[in-house]
């Protein structure tokens, strides 16, 4: 009786005795220890904090190439705002771990590889060059993915790096489209656009004359442009993009989301075809009227807005009963935070990781200096007149006199100044300097506007003072007029091939990141092109007529002293 009694009381109470009590605390006070202590506090989460920042250095040469392409190509602009996407992203996945602190010490592995560039001044490129268009299949933006993937497998640990896999794979899109996108589906696109414009021009019966026609494709006087750059690739783009990151928030299956994405791309493009046919029909009602015709930018404006929101707000529509928002849940079971074993390893990582970073803020301090000096230069350089840079071009090559020069911007920076020389009874034959501190090729400029060369080759002309310099050449050819073109590097003592390499095929290669190059001894990327009127005698007669006459001309011109001028 005094036995059940006391069960029942045991059983019914409220209150633990002191013997549970006691007992509790023995087999779990050093979890509720654990829970108390091993938090991370505030200043090691500054301190992660502050490291990711700075390591943010070590991939220094990544960030300005990003920038000038984010701001200067409307068609990449897009990244600028895919890369915190992509951190808010993987910030958020973090969350849904309570910001779980169980990192792996092969994080360190990703971030030396991302510092290795920077490190070593040297990087790999594997590509593979196919009719003149370089396919990349080594991103150059592989050290911000390797460095952003270390920093959260140092930290988080393996369960949340794999979660974390897609806004990982987004930083891999800062770039976001590839040269060889452009090249293989972006310029085919506008002819597209372009015929179907003429097109429901005809089927309006209107059928535009040859003045009227170049006035419908470029329109200066109504600010249109129907034509190169009107494909719809921006907004498809954008619309990809925006279905990607939708897809991976709803969490919808592989197969649905493709369909989404590659729905995106195609509702961009036909968007963009209706935007078009609206701007043809707006030209020929505003045809004659000047009112019209003075407003017909921001129509162009208004109906691409109009078209880009609706096609935008169908597919939030869509999304929207799609899946589930947000990502699937990570953290443990119990909930339980680090232990304080892992507390302390965490404080072991941070200091590993600040050593880490530390040789990359030097190699990456070495790199600004040599980045400094370059934006020194160029700031002298804007200092110099137009007129004072025409000067430095010689006004006679032989019996090659100059006719005109001129110069070219981009970003509001010089950065090419052309010469063109003439003699009688000869073709114009034009002489080109890069300005900038950065390697450009003529050729590699022409195939990206669409131009594909009739013949290649590597060619070896004897310049003025008896040097040899190599060229890279190539021949074009669009039934009016043949067009030959050279590319070399030179400075003050010695002429080079420049980066441009003909050969087709797979290319596995290491080359040099950082240039130590002192000043005054700058390699200027020079090039010169040739224009006569073509001929059917074929590709090879006409490389070696028009050969014959650059041989001439360079004969007579010294390069080194040339790039000696423009340093």
């Amino acid at each position: 009786m005094s036995a059940s009694s006391n069960t029942h009381l045991i059983a019914n109470s409220t209150e633990p005795s002191p013997a549970i009590v006691s007992s509790a605390a023995s087999g779990s006070g050093d979890r509720y220890r654990q829970r108390e202590s091993v938090g991370a506090s505030p200043l090691i989460w500054s301190w992660i904090g502050l490291l990711a920042i700075a390591g943010s250095l070590g991939f220094y040469l990544q960030l300005p190439k990003l920038w000038e392409i984010w701001t200067t190509d409307p068609l990449r602009s897009i990244g600028m705002i895919i890369l915190p996407t992509s951190i808010v992203l993987i910030l958020y996945v973090w969350r849904q771990s309570d910001w779980e602190l169980r990192g792996s010490w092969w994080g360190l592995v990703l971030v030396a590889l991302a510092f290795a560039p920077i490190v070593s001044a040297r990087r790999l490129e594997f590509f593979w060059l196919v009719r003149g268009v370089r396919v990349n299949f080594i991103p150059s933006v592989l050290p911000i993915y390797l460095y952003a993937g270390g920093i959260l497998l140092l930290f988080a640990g393996v369960r949340v790096w794999r979660a974390a896999w897609f806004p990982l794979a987004l930083l891999l899109c800062i770039q976001p489209v590839p040269d060889a996108f452009v090249h293989f589906l972006d310029l085919p696109m506008q002819d597209v656009s372009a015929f179907i414009a003429r097109s429901f021009a005809n089927l309006l019966g209107f059928s535009p004359t040859n003045g009227e026609l170049l006035r419908l494709m470029f329109a200066p006087n109504f600010g249109m442009f129907i034509a190169p750059g009107c494909d719809g690739m921006r907004g498809a783009v954008t619309l990809g993009y925006g279905a990607l990151i939708l897809g991976f928030l709803k969490r919808l299956s592989l197969l649905r989301w493709s369909i989404y994405v590659v729905g995106a791309l195609l509702l961009g493009h036909l968007c963009n075809l209706i935007r078009l046919c609206g701007l043809v029909l707006y030209y020929r009602v505003a045809v004659g009227h000047s009112a019209l015709e003075d407003a017909a930018k921001q129509a162009d404006y208004v109906i691409g807005a109009l078209l880009f929101c609706l096609a935008a707000l169908l597919f939030w529509i869509v999304f929207r009963n799609e899946g589930e928002a947000g990502t699937a849940s990570i953290a443990p079971n119990s909930k339980e935070r680090i232990r304080a074993s892992d507390r302390e390893n965490t404080y072991w990582k941070t200091i590993v990781l600040a050593l880490f970073v530390l040789v990359a803020m030097v190699s990456a301090g070495r790199a600004i200096q040599i980045s400094s000096e370059k934006l020194a230069f160029a700031m002298r350089r804007g200092e110099i007149s137009g007129t004072e840079l025409n000067g430095r071009m010689p006004t006679q090559v032989g019996t090659y006199r100059l006719v005109r020069v001129w110069q070219q911007q981009q970003a509001g920076a010089l950065v090419l100044e052309t010469a063109v020389f003439e003699k009688a009874q000869s073709g114009e034959i034009e002489v080109g300097i890069w300005l900038a501190p950065s390697e450009h090729s003529i050729q590699e400029s022409l195939m990206t506007h669409g131009e594909n060369p009739k013949l290649r080759a590597v060619t070896r002309f004897t310049t003025a003072a008896g040097r040899i310099v190599p060229f890279s050449m190539a021949l074009y050819d669009d039934g009016i007029t043949d067009t030959l073109t050279g590319d070399t590097y030179c400075s003050p003592s010695a002429c080079q091939l420049g980066s441009f390499k003909p050969k087709e095929g797979l290319h596995l290669a290491i080359t040099k990141s950082v240039e130590q190059t002192p000043r005054g001894k700058r390699v200027v990327p020079i090039f010169f092109k040739l224009q006569v009127p073509h001929t059917d005698s074929g590709s090879e007669s006409a490389y070696k007529a028009s050969s014959i006459e650059c041989e001439d001309f360079l004969s007579h011109l010294d390069l080194t002293q040339l790039s000696q001028s423009f340093q």
